[in-house]
């Protein structure tokens, strides 16, 4: 499947391998890097997660081009949050130096909260990831969807202003990808996890990374 994905165009792979292995299994892990390393050169290998030592192991001896940092318990059924970073970030400020030494980028899964982003480039990041699972929750009401696009917006623009990359990632579709992206026309990347495997079902793997492409105006 990562195969398929990367020859339809995606220009690279996310994997969240959760302590259960639900979503991928820690094996599958060398696999994609070494799939990446012999066919697809160009492609972005982004590994994310809570970071237990495990986590930050397995990170370090497979070399992402990125590692993508939440807040989620092992137990969550699912990422529903970001950061606490003015909280957190003398947390987290030490563990993005690790993963920066070794050579990979870091995000953190952020909220869309503009005041919050000073303490996020606090700890030294390259980008950050803002959680779009409230957008994608407003799909049948076109009045609040524009403001969870605005308050996305708004937040992407404090970033920007201090540096940082801007990701996004969680209950993103084709129907909603458009208007985020018209708002951040400079979002680096979005991460597509359970929209892009349903699609998938219906459409198959290389005509849904089309779709999705489409939708993000490429």
């Amino acid at each position: 499947m990562g195969r398929i994905a990367l020859e339809a165009g995606a220009q690279g792979l996310t994997v969240h391998p959760r302590p259960d292995q639900r979503h991928i299994r820690f094996t599958d892990v060398p696999e994609l890097r070494a799939l990446m390393d012999d066919e697809f050169h160009q492609a972005d290998y982004n590994i994310e997660g809570y970071p237990t030592d495990d986590f930050l192991d397995l990170c370090e001896t497979n070399q992402p081009e990125q590692v993508t940092l939440v807040p989620d318990d092992p137990s969550q059924p699912t990422s529903d949050h970001g950061w606490d970073f003015r909280l957190q970030h003398n947390y987290l400020a030490p563990i993005v130096a690790r993963l920066k030494t070794a050579g990979m980028a870091v995000s953190l899964f952020a909220d869309p909260d503009p005041e919050s982003i000073k303490w996020a480039a606090d700890t030294g990041c390259h980008r950050v990831e803002l959680y779009t699972g409230p957008y994608g929750g407003t799909y049948d009401n076109p009045d609040a969807a524009a403001r969870e696009v605005e308050l996305l917006g708004q937040t992407a623009d404090a970033a920007h202003q201090l540096g940082l990359g801007v990701n996004a990632g969680h209950d993103l579709t084709v129907a909603n990808l458009p208007a985020l992206v018209a708002r951040i026309p400079n979002l680096v990347e979005v991460s597509i996890g359970h929209g892009l495997t349903a699609d998938a079902l219906e459409y198959g793997m290389a005509e849904t990374v089309r779709r999705f492409l489409k939708a993000c105006g490429h």
